[in-house]
């Protein structure tokens, strides 16, 4: 465990681990290891938990739950630490820490402890007031820098609101569309060079006569700076009426970078207000052709990279899913 602990390279950390003849015997003790680390106390013993899940990662968890150790920010700038496994639910011990003159320090009552299967003691989960202790340490947080099988697609709403008649569909997208894409994606046959492709949903809204959001998508592929936003925007409607709508000149796409560190890309997708106006079936008709067209673009970008990755079986999975989420009770 001491090799492995000091290897600060994850490539060499890789061949070091497949290297071993007994690949059944090293899981066993690096489990062993996680569960003792899964409650660390302080900033080495999470560290610790980072390596042995990067390892883990690499040589698989075999029947055991497999999980990612990460590090997040709290909305004060603290950090977070946490164990997710590949449906994004918590285990074991997550924390946010508190910054003092010399180090970090887990933070009392900002500390909970979430059942987990793998736990052999079988304890409840404990929110907020999993008991720690004062260890300060200057030890830089580590955050695992690869990742286990998941599924690759992740729905996310950029903006919480959006008009009423949209609601219903709306939700569906996490009640039922992102439930069926983790639990019938195959991310074990795609590869491991993508983490998550998330697809971010920017909705037109109008909540009160002081909160109203209304996009106006552009008719130029061009990429939009928030001045030229501004600019444009202000040729096509007289300021008073921008006001009063809430009207902001937005591309249809939004492609961010891959980022290798995180295995992840973003594509913001943003709707007019029209869309709030069509029928349910036709609204789930317009996401999943916004959503194909998003990553149909994304798997041409991500390609030039020469990635090993199985991307048409990816995309295969993902257009059934989707075809069976938009034609249900629509048939």
């Amino acid at each position: 465990m001491k090799e492995i602990f000091d290897f600060e390279n994850l490539d060499e950390l890789e061949s070091y681990l497949l290297e071993k003849s007994d690949i059944k015997s090293l899981r066993k003790t690096l489990f062993n290891q996680f569960l003792k680390y899964s409650e660390y106390k302080n900033a080495e013993e999470w560290n610790k938990a980072v390596v042995i899940c990067e390892s883990l990662a690499i040589i698989g968890w075999d029947n055991h739950e497999p999980l990612e150790a990460l590090r997040g920010m709290f909305f004060n700038g603290n950090p977070m630490t946490y164990f997710l496994n590949k449906f994004g639910q918590p285990r074991f011990v997550d924390a946010i820490w508190s910054k003092r003159v010399n180090g970090f320090t887990m933070e009392q009552g900002r500390t909970s402890y979430h059942f987990s299967p793998d736990d052999i003691n079988k304890k409840k989960t404990i929110l907020s007031d999993y008991p720690t202790k004062l260890e300060i340490q200057d030890i830089k947080l580590k955050s695992q820098r690869n990742w286990i099988p998941k599924n690759p697609i992740w729905i996310e709403r950029g903006i919480s609101n959006c008009y009423e008649n949209s609601k219903e569909v709306i939700e569906s997208l996490n009640k039922e569309l992102q439930l069926e894409l983790n639990k019938e994606m195959q991310p074990e046959k795609y590869g491991r060079k993508i983490n998550r492709i998330i697809l971010n949903c920017s909705f037109s809204f109008f909540d009160n006569d002081h909160c109203k959001t209304n996009y106006i998508i552009s008719e130029s592929d061009k990429k939009l700076t928030s001045k030229n936003a501004y600019i444009e925007i202000h040729k096509m409607f007289p300021k008073k009426e921008i006001e009063e709508n809430g009207y902001y000149l937005r591309n249809r796409y939004v492609f961010g970078p891959f980022r290798k560190d995180t295995g992840n890309m973003k594509i913001t997708i943003h709707f007019e207000k029209e869309f709030s106006e069509l029928s349910h079936s036709e609204q789930r008709i317009k996401l999943s052709e916004y959503f194909l067209f998003a990553l149909n673009k994304t798997i041409e970008k991500l390609k030039k990279k020469k990635m090993d990755y199985n991307f048409e079986l990816m995309l295969n999975d993902f257009s059934c899913i989707l075809n069976n989420w938009t034609n249900k009770n629509y048939s």
